[in-house]
C-alpha cells in the first residue's frame, strides 16, 4: 500500500481554562464546552490520533510505523525511537490562564515516569489585547527563595511576563517554568510526553470535579532552572517563499514558510518525516500529482519517503517540523 500525506482526526481535550477559539477561530468541530486543546498528531499511549482519510483511515501512528518503518518516519528516527512517534502536535486555547508549570528532562522523566521529557515550543496564532505568556524568571532567586514565594502565594511576582501577538515564538526547554496566559491561541510542538509538574494554579476549583487540581511541588523543586535569561522570545527572519529557521533543538526542528506563490520543496536531504502546520491562510500541498488542502488550524504528516512536494498559496504561513 502506497504512503501518502496524512491528516489525522484531532482529539479534543476538556481543560478548566479552555475556551471557544478552537471552534470560532480554527473551525474545529466539537460540541463540548471548555475545550482547551486539540491534539492534532499524537502517539501518546491511550491518546492516539487516527488517520482521517484514504486507504489508511483509522490507523494509529504506532500501527503505521510498524507497517512502514523508515518509509514513514525516516531511518534515523526509526533506529532511535522504534514504533514510538517522537513528537506531539497541539493547538491550545487559553480562555483563562494555565497553571504555572515545569517539565522534567529526559533523564528525570525516564527514571520517574518511564517517559520522554517534554521540551516544547509555542507559536502564537492569535492573542487578545494585552494577553501574555509567563516564561522563566524575571529576577534571580535561590531555591529557598522560590519556596518562600510559593508559600506566600507571591510566585507570580518573580515570573517573567511577556505581552504577545500573533507570530511570537518561544522555546520552552525542560526546567523552564512557564504558563500560557488568558486570551492566547497557539500551536505547540513538543516531545511525545504528557508529564507536567503543576506548581501554582491560582487556588481555583475545577467545576467538573468540585476540587482544586493537584500540585506537584515536591517533584518540581529539583528540576527547575532558576537562572534568569536576557530574552525568552525567539527572534527570526521571515523571508517570503522559503524555509526560515524558527526553533532548532535536539528534539525537533521547526521552520516557518511565508507563502504567496507556488514553491517546490526537495526534502531528500532530510532523513525524517515532515509535519506541516498551517497557522495562517490556506495552502495546497501537492504530492505525486495529488492535492491536499490545508487550512488554518490543520496539520499534515508527510511520510519520509515523499520528499518532492509543491506548495501553493496566495497568502499563508506554514510551520515545517521534522526530526533531524
Amino acid at each position: 500500500m502506497t504512503l501518502y500525506p496524512l491528516k489525522f482526526t484531532p482529539l479534543y481535550k476538556y481543560r478548566i481554562w479552555g475556551g471557544e477559539k478552537l471552534k470560532t477561530v480554527l473551525n474545529k468541530d466539537y460540541s463540548e464546552e471548555n475545550i482547551g486543546e486539540s491534539w492534532e498528531i499524537s502517539g501518546v499511549e491511550n491518546d492516539e490520533t487516527l488517520v482521517a482519510q484514504g486507504t489508511l483511515k483509522n490507523k494509529t501512528l504506532k500501527e503505521l510505523i510498524a507497517d512502514y518503518k523508515q518509509d514513514l518516519v525516516g531511518e534515523v528516527v526509526y533506529q532511535k525511537f522504534g514504533n514510538t512517534f517522537p513528537l506531539l502536535i497541539k493547538f491550545i486555547d487559553a480562555k483563562t490562564p494555565l497553571s504555572i508549570q515545569v517539565h522534567p528532562s529526559n533523564e528525570v522523566a525516564k527514571k520517574r515516569h518511564n517517559s520522554f521529557g517534554k521540551n516544547e515550543m509555542w507559536y502564537v496564532m492569535q492573542a487578545d489585547d494585552n494577553a501574555e505568556l509567563i516564561v522563566g524568571f524575571e529576577k534571580q532567586i535561590t531555591q529557598s527563595e522560590y519556596k518562600k514565594h510559593l508559600d506566600n502565594n507571591t510566585i507570580l511576582d518573580v515570573m517573567h511576563h511577556e505581552t504577545v501577538k500573533a507570530g511570537d515564538t518561544f522555546y520552552i526547554p525542560t526546567g523552564r517554568v512557564h504558563a500560557i496566559g488568558a486570551g492566547v491561541l497557539l500551536a505547540e510542538i513538543q516531545q511525545t510526553s504528557d508529564v507536567t509538574y503543576r506548581i501554582y494554579d491560582y487556588d481555583r476549583v475545577d467545576a467538573k470535579t468540585g476540587s482544586k487540581r493537584e500540585l506537584h511541588n515536591e517533584l518540581a523543586i529539583d528540576v527547575i532552572d532558576y537562572q534568569v535569561h536576557n530574552s525568552y522570545k525567539t527572534n527570526y527572519s521571515l523571508e517570503e517563499n522559503t524555509s526560515n529557521t524558527l526553533v532548532h533543538s535536539p528534539y525537533f526542528k521547526t521552520n516557518i514558510i511565508d507563502l504567496n506563490q507556488e514553491v517546490k520543496k526537495d526534502y531528500s536531504a532530510i532523513d525524517s518525516f515532515l509535519i506541516y502546520i498551517c497557522v495562517e491562510g490556506e495552502v495546497i500541498v501537492i504530492s505525486n500529482g495529488e492535492n491536499y488542502q490545508l487550512k488554518q488550524g490543520e496539520t499534515l504528516l508527510i511520510p519520509a519517503s515523499l520528499n518532492q512536494l509543491q506548495l501553493k498559496a496566495t497568502k499563508a504561513k506554514l510551520l515545517e517540523v521534522y526530526y533531524q
